[in-house]
């Protein structure tokens, strides 16, 4: 469940190992590109973070925040 906390939208999520998180990230890429939408993330091992906001808007959660998060939950 993604949650909003000061500006961001967050979710963590946890794979099986290295390469199945490394594969999420890289779909998730190329919907973001797509979008034109980048999120802030980070991997360590097999987890995926994000903290989306959207820069331009101020750095403030938006609809194109939550229409990307809604992508990202498809690909799970």
């Amino acid at each position: 469940m993604w949650t909003e906390e000061n500006n961001r939208l967050k979710k963590t999520f946890t794979f099986e190992d290295f390469v199945s998180a490394f594969g999420f990230m890289t779909r998730v890429a190329i919907i973001a590109e797509k979008m034109d939408h980048h999120p802030n993330w980070s991997n360590v091992y097999n987890t995926v973070s994000f903290e989306l906001n959207t820069h331009d808007a101020g750095d403030i959660v938006t609809e194109k925040d939550h229409k990307l998060a809604a992508e990202i939950d498809k690909l799970i």
